[in-house]
């Protein structure tokens, strides 16, 4: 197990995609899967029947909720007492598993996806065919392309791009693992700067920039771009953390009234409320000032057809509002922390320009989506970091947000 790395939280990972007889055998009543020996190198030689808890879930990019399911899957070899008692030289592993939810969804070419966590607990996942989360999940545990019948187990899960950093962060809580990101060190200064609560956004991304000093906006914008929103978060988290461990510790309610279910029900929702809204914002504001300090001119959530708000607005609002100012010499950008189906709203932001630009920090969004952003003329920006988390044919079409500042200064007059 090494601290910050994804063997900090699983032992190891078993996947595969499923075929037509083990979806059926996920939606029927057989609940069994047989002749699965690869798994044995995740979950050992089973004496008896061992029995894991395990949280199932299933996952679509259609699905900002899914939660998970708690179960026993039950790990054996059939031919054990055979072997035994008769003298029988043959194994048979199998792994049971109980109806969920999860399991009644599962449709041939589904990912799935075993992970024994540091717990002894299983995490199982199913997730949809062609999925965007799918592609993000075999990114995180490096198991793309997979192009083999049975399961690919890995174990060693402690090299560097096992890694957990900004966005693999991400992917795993969108899978249920809380990760343990803080940073002590900056706790009494933050505290002595903002007091017991939180600044607001702009306050805390101009905090956390002043945290990475020798950091250059102008050179190498992408790469700056994740620093900032890495070390954003981790100052977040530390700051949180601290925040609500004294809420919990103030409790809800007193001996007179009862436990204030409602009130603890309000703050753990504000508290995710506030994780939500937090990083598109910082995403917002630490673009802000990337563009500011490359020296381009443009304006913020500038308000135009409709009452609609594009994010940033190049050159700027007087331009766009200036029917002689060349429509060619215009550029949107919409700013999306995740994609999930909200990038169509960008659509149907500033009419005149009709080759719109969204910039986003989710990796390996599906090759269905990016294509039909590409028939609706809308470019995807990706930081550089992420772009190795897509396809080669999705990496050809890509933009790097510093090609995207050198397109802003061509154009801009």
């Amino acid at each position: 197990m090494k601290q910050g790395y994804l063997s900090q939280y699983f032992e190891g990972v078993a996947v595969k995609r499923l075929s037509r007889v083990e979806a059926d055998i996920l939606t029927s009543n057989q609940h069994e899967f047989n002749g699965v020996e690869g798994l044995r190198a995740l979950l050992g030689e089973p004496d008896g029947k061992v029995r894991y808890l395990a949280d199932t879930i299933y996952l679509n990019d259609d699905d900002d909720s899914a939660t998970t399911e708690e179960s026993i899957f039950t790990w054996y070899d059939a031919r054990q007492r055979a072997r035994l008692q008769r003298g029988v030289n043959r194994w048979e592993y199998r792994l049971y598993f109980p109806t969920t939810r999860a399991s009644g969804m599962a449709a041939a070419g589904d990912l799935l996806v075993i992970a024994k966590q540091q717990n002894g607990r299983l995490l199982v996942i199913i997730a949809e065919k062609d999925s965007g989360i799918g592609s993000q999940i075999e990114w995180l545990f490096g198991t793309a392309n997979l192009d083999q019948s049975g399961f690919f187990v890995k174990s060693e899960l402690d090299e560097q791009r096992d890694r957990i950093e900004f966005t693999s962060r991400i992917i795993l809580e969108s899978i249920g693992i809380a990760v343990e990101t803080t940073a002590p060190a900056y706790l009494d200064i933050m505290l002595e700067k903002f007091g017991p609560k939180f600044p607001t956004t702009r306050e805390f991304s101009a905090y956390a920039r002043s945290t990475l000093p020798h950091v250059d906006p102008k050179n190498s914008p992408d790469d700056v771009l994740m620093a900032w929103m890495e070390q954003e978060e981790i100052l977040f988290r530390t700051l949180e953390s601290h925040l609500i461990a004294a809420r919990l510790a103030s409790g809800f309610g007193d001996a007179g009234t009862g436990i204030d279910v409602e009130g603890f029900m309000k703050f753990s929702l504000s508290v995710q409320n506030r994780r939500k809204s937090r990083v598109g914002l910082a995403f917002e504001n630490h673009l802000e000032v990337l563009f500011a300090a490359n020296g381009v001119r443009f304006t913020r959530t500038a308000v135009t057809e409709n009452k609609a708000k594009p994010d940033f607005l190049f050159p700027g609002v007087a331009e766009y509002s200036n029917t002689d100012f060349a429509a060619e010499q215009l550029t949107m950008l919409g700013v999306k922390s995740t994609c999930k189906d909200r990038w169509r709203q960008v659509l149907a932001e500033a009419d005149r320009i009709s080759h719109k630009h969204l910039i986003t920090l989710e990796p390996a969004i599906s090759g269905q989506q990016t294509d039909e952003m590409a028939s609706k003329n809308l470019q995807l920006v990706v930081p550089q970091q992420l772009h190795n988390t897509y396809s080669q044919s999705q990496r050809e079409w890509l933009m790097n947000l510093s090609s995207f500042i050198a397109l802003l200064h061509q154009r801009q007059p």
